[in-house]
């Protein structure tokens, strides 16, 4: 069964369009089940189309249209569920569609295809004789359905981006926010990492070596100016990527193995696919999420060997407007060289919100959507596309209402950021004068000079973690060192807060691999640092030198779980202080200590976690996701992650009033801070210290400043009494369009 099913998934998925894929489904569904008729109808607004059948009509393909509320294919898709029937004709809803040519089946099986909660379709197997299906069967077609809804959604999707009439949406993970029109440029699919294998003679190896190492040396040389260019903007850790290439480039790496397979009778370019392929697989089998991604620089730094082996200079970027790139997974490279006033967006089938083009794209603020399914092949070159990476939606062949409308968005968000930076600079106050403090969250060295002078208290959330991942090695002491002196300066005297390395769940290293069943509940954070105390005090006595006297720099400790967990670091920390103090000879100052909230049994001892610490920092994002069970990176249940849950608001709500009942700092770090409906609350709540993407900080400033704390205060009673997170949204836009506020949301 199991053989049978994957057979016809993956014949339905290679398809060349999605008329045969159709077909494909019901010729090899009827063989599967042995059966005299198959067929596919299709959801189009509320109708079901027959698409595809093997038993039926041909003629009455594309022509017969059954409402939903009409017929026995109608219910199963009204009442998504399978529908067995020993005589169909006897069934109430039974109906005959002029020239379907059913009249001789009786026997009637259909199962929903269902895709993320839609309904895509409707596939049904039909017999002469009047027999009841036997479980068996039933429990086939149900998962035959179940794994055809990604595909044929995808194929479908395909099928109408080639019809530009038609406006198709594809969804993936945003990566980077933003908004673009643009018209698309697909790239990369020209040179294929999966070369021709062709042998060479024996008299041919030591010439194509040479090939070989002549395309080596033009990446080298692309490799060293980008390097040089970013340490040239003070982005030393963006060009850290580059680096980790261009060791990668060496002959005890991969360029050695290239060589190695070329002595082995292979030409220069099936060397480099034989070499990558190996490597890509490896990394795809492995479990870990990063590590997966680690294929990905395989796969890159193959074909910038292959680009100039193949067709050296040939990239240009003589586009006369910005543009979008559409790719299978984006060359860092190509991203780097690409004239920023020329991109607009970014766009990839591949990928994750971790891989190194993703984090380059924050870096230069370019709105990147990854792992959007089969969009590679939907698009083609020119294709006018909105890009919503704030959503994480792509919309090939926009309407022209569409287009229009988004134009206006952008036109007045513009103006809005313009009237919201005209009073950043002016302290955050609300109406009754009660101070709220506004920090950034910062991971990336570049630009956080120009984010604090505009108009932030801080950093209140320093992630540590992004120089690890940056580089293919733990840094040294010194290297660390370097980095912190760096942000401590660019902050100019404002504080800084430094978690300490939060790698696992999300955030693995690629020279440092977990492999975990549940990585969000295993070892991260606080728990990892812990059993490796070699890292952890190298990582402590970094920031302790960096910032000497300390009043500056706040340590923060993520994923604590327990108070064993604070001493056993606090201990730490205090040997690292005593040596230094010893080795040094001269005073270094002990920071300020504080914990993350994020695991929600601590929210029942910050009286004990009170004596031990000088201040708490809220993780939203890990709380809810703990708060809810909900694993925030997975779409199949994104919808059910919301930090408005009013379980999650009180949970909030319980910590900033045992903090201040046990005089103990907080503030709050998550996204929620960043969002205006979900700052209103938090200042409602007493947290006067917020930590938000500097995307996020004009805004929140510009609407806290024109509100009054004690009506927020009346509107929190309020919220904290509903049910469920829509009513809580609705009720605070709803307070916020009777003050005539709600330009500054939407």
């Amino acid at each position: 069964m199991i053989k049978t099913l994957r057979d016809i998934t993956q014949a339905v998925a290679s398809a060349a369009s999605f008329d045969l894929a159709l077909k494909s489904l019901v010729a090899q569904t009827k063989v599967a089940m042995k059966a005299q008729c198959c067929s596919v109808y299709i959801l189009e607004q509320q109708q079901l189309v027959l698409s595809a059948t093997e038993g039926l009509s041909p003629s009455a393909i594309g022509q017969v249209v059954i409402p939903i509320t009409e017929g026995l294919v109608g219910l199963v898709a009204q009442r998504e569920e399978l529908l067995n029937l020993a005589d169909a004709p006897l069934h109430p809803r039974f109906k005959l569609f002029p020239g379907i040519a059913e009249e001789a089946y009786k026997a009637f099986l259909a199962a929903p295809i269902i895709y993320q909660k839609s309904v895509v379709g409707v596939i049904v197997v039909q017999q002469p004789r009047a027999r009841q299906f036997d479980e068996g069967e039933e429990a086939f077609l149900m998962t035959l359905a179940a794994q055809l809804a990604v595909v044929l959604r995808a194929l479908k999707n395909k099928a109408e981006a080639i019809n530009k009439h038609h406006q198709v949406v594809f969804r993936g993970v945003s990566a980077s926010k933003g908004i673009a029109i643009a018209k698309g440029v697909v790239f990369g699919g020209e040179i294929n990492i999966n070369q021709p294998q062709i042998a060479i003679a024996d008299e041919l190896i030591e010439a194509e070596i040479t090939r070989l190492n002549v395309a080596i040396n033009g990446c080298d040389e692309v490799l060293s100016t980008l390097i040089q260019r970013f340490e040239n903007e003070n982005a030393a850790d963006v060009a850290s990527i580059f680096s980790a290439f261009k060791s990668l480039l060496s002959e005890q790496s991969l360029a050695g193995e290239y060589i190695d397979e070329i002595r082995g009778g292979w030409q220069a370019e099936s060397a480099v696919s034989r070499v990558s392929l190996r490597y890509i697989i490896q990394f795809q089998q492995m479990d870990d999420s990063y590590l997966k991604e680690r294929a990905s620089d395989v796969r890159e730094l193959g074909h910038k060997v292959l680009k100039q082996l193949i067709e050296p200079g040939r990239l240009r970027f003589d586009y006369d407007d910005p543009v979008i790139l559409i790719a299978k997974d984006i060359d860092t490279t190509l991203l780097a060289e690409f004239p920023r006033a020329k991109l607009a967006g970014i766009v990839t089938e591949f990928g994750g919100v971790n891989a190194h083009t993703a984090i380059l794209a924050r870096a230069l603020g370019i709105p990147a959507i990854v792992a959007v399914e089969q969009i590679f092949s939907a698009v083609s070159d020119n294709q006018l596309m909105v890009l919503n990476a704030n959503r994480g939606e792509v919309l090939l062949s926009p309407t022209t209402a569409v287009v229009d409308e988004y134009r206006l968005l952008l036109d007045a968000d513009i103006k809005k950021q313009q009237q919201f930076l005209s009073e950043l600079s002016l302290p955050t106050e609300t109406r009754d004068a009660q101070r709220i403090e506004l920090f950034i969250n910062a991971g990336l060295i570049s630009g956080v000079e120009s984010q604090l002078s505009e108009g932030a208290d801080g950093i209140g959330l320093y992630r540590t973690e992004v120089p690890f991942m940056l580089q293919q090695r733990f840094p040294s002491e010194l290297e660390q060192i370097t980095v912190y002196r760096k942000v401590l300066a660019a902050a100019a005297g404002k504080t800084v807060v430094m978690r300490t390395l939060d790698i696992g769940g999300d955030k693995p290293l690629p020279y440092f691999p977990i492999n975990e069943d549940n990585p969000f509940l295993g070892w991260r954070g606080i728990r990892l640092s812990l059993d490796h105390p070699e890292l952890f005090l190298v990582q402590l006595r970094a920031m302790l030198q960096a910032a000497q006297k300390c009043e500056q720099l706040h340590i923060l400790l993520p994923m604590v779980s327990n108070l064993d967990e604070i001493d056993s670091a606090l201990a730490y920390l205090h040997q690292a202080y005593t040596d230094l103090n010893l080795e040094q000879k001269i005073t270094i100052g002990k920071p300020l200590v504080g914990i993350m909230i994020e695991v929600p049994a601590l929210l029942y001892q910050l009286a004990e976690v009170a004596q031990r610490v000088d201040f708490v920092s809220v993780g939203s994002n890990d709380l809810t996701q703990y708060l809810l069970a909900v694993d925030r990176n997975n779409p199949s249940v994104g919808n059910l992650f919301d930090s408005f849950h009013p379980g999650v608001l009180r949970a909030l709500k319980k910590a900033v009033d045992d903090c201040h009942l046990y005089k103990l700092d907080i503030s709050i770090c998550g996204e929620l801070a960043g969002e205006p409906l979900g700052a209103l609350l938090l200042v409602a709540m007493g947290y006067n210290k917020l930590s938000m993407n500097q995307a996020s900080l004009a805004r929140v400033n510009y609407l806290l400043r024109r509100v009054h704390k004690h009506e927020l205060v009346g509107l929190l009673s309020q919220v904290l009494k509903l049910s469920n997170a829509t009513q809580v949204k609705s009720t605070v836009l709803s307070f916020i369009e009777q003050r005539q506020l709600a330009d500054i949301i939407h």
